[in-house]
């Protein structure tokens, strides 16, 4: 994890701006249902992200008849605190938070469930509005959001010094003595990879997913995972926090393969290195449309919804968060080299595989940083 306080922008699949131009010039599809709820929308979502304003909401209201007052926060404690107002203002009507965090907003009252009769669930990537991410995005047997973009955390590689392929690569790469002294890792992701690792070859007693649930058993089960990372810690030429120091790894300090961002693999594209999903699923973040729970246009909310589903749409919003689109078809508005990248990197069932970051208590965040600190100094 994490960019649930910070900006997608650093992890960016579709970072050229070729996927908004072309998205945002295509012919709008205007449905008479869309027509029909013309009027109003009260939308609060992340600030600093321009073409939001500039591109995406003037494409939605030329295709639907709708407008967008876009109420601007900077992150998501500053959402949680204005939709609690909204409580009883009703200023907004739908807000942007991350999935892992839906669940608070839904056990405080801040959010009603979606009619999924009126979206269009169907045109969702497959992984992205089933499977286990359907399970997250549900509270209380209710569809509580709906993806808006999201991205993953998986295999750099180089082409020529450590080759790999789909179904191949493997989260234990990251850990195979081989590689003493060439491995690029963030060190919670790095025990995360770890944990998830042993969990794919039968040696962790517990789920690793459990120990996002409770302290006993995530001492338990990160015990085992930074025990195991300390055995190759030798692998690590260098821990990453960020996009400028991960690239360094690669271009400058010797590293070969790592567990980074997409947006790494995209930039050192043209430096020998591919990015791929590991067989184990790559780590995902995402984040999505929650309905207040007194929103007072929610016809024009869903249609909002379902017209971010669309190809255009969707390839809009990816492009504006510099992050990776949710809806079939929007790839296909990026270019060809932001295409291929995008489909070597989850080819086949990837996206199906994804596992994304559970919800992550304050409790758990203040562990896991002690964990990651004991491995950094082991």
């Amino acid at each position: 994890m994490n960019r649930f306080t910070t900006s997608v922008s650093r992890r960016t699949l579709l970072k050229v701006t070729a996927v908004g131009a072309g998205a945002l010039a295509a012919p709008a599809f205007i449905s008479r249902a869309a027509l029909a709820s013309s009027g109003e929308l009260n939308f609060m979502g992340w600030a600093g992200y321009p073409d939001l304003a500039a591109k995406v909401f003037p494409a939605f209201e030329k295709a639907t008849g709708i407008k967008v007052n876009f109420n601007e926060q900077p992150d998501q404690d500053a959402m949680f605190a204005q939709a609690k107002l909204s409580l009883q203002t009703g200023a907004i009507d739908v807000a942007e938070p991350t999935v892992d965090r839906i669940g608070g907003w839904a056990s405080n009252g801040l959010t009603q469930g979606w009619d999924v009769s009126k979206l269009n669930i169907d045109n969702y990537l497959p992984g992205l509005a089933d499977g286990k991410m359907g399970e997250m995005a549900t509270v209380g047997g209710k569809r509580m959001i709906v993806l808006s973009v999201w991205g993953t955390e998986a295999i750099v590689y180089s082409k020529a010094d450590a080759p790999t392929e789909y179904g191949k690569a493997s989260l234990g790469d990251l850990f195979d003595p081989k590689f003493v002294g060439k491995v690029c890792l963030r060190p919670h992701s790095a025990l995360a990879a770890m944990g998830r690792y042993l969990e794919s070859e039968g040696k962790l007693p517990k789920p690793w997913l459990d120990g996002y649930k409770d302290e006993a058993t995530m001492k338990q089960l990160w015990d085992i995972a930074l025990a195991e990372a300390i055995k190759t810690k030798s692998n690590v030429v260098q821990f990453w926090s960020g996009e400028n120091e991960a690239q360094a790894a690669y271009r400058t300090n010797g590293a070969v393969i790592g567990l980074n961002w997409d947006s790494t693999g995209y930039n050192l594209r043209a430096d020998g290195f591919g990015y791929i999903a590991p067989k184990e699923g790559a780590f995902a973040w995402n984040q999505g449309f929650a309905l207040l729970s007194n929103a007072k246009n929610v016809e024009q909310a869903h249609e909002f919804a379902k017209w971010v589903a669309t190809p255009e749409g969707s390839a809009g919003w990816a492009a504006a968060f510099s992050a990776n689109p949710v809806a079939k078809g929007a790839i296909d508005l990026a270019s060809a080299e932001v295409k291929a990248f995008y489909t070597s990197a989850l080819p086949s069932d990837a996206t199906q595989k994804l596992w994304w970051w559970p919800e992550q208590q304050a409790w758990f965040i203040k562990l896991r940083g002690e964990y990651a600190d004991k491995y950094k100094a082991a």
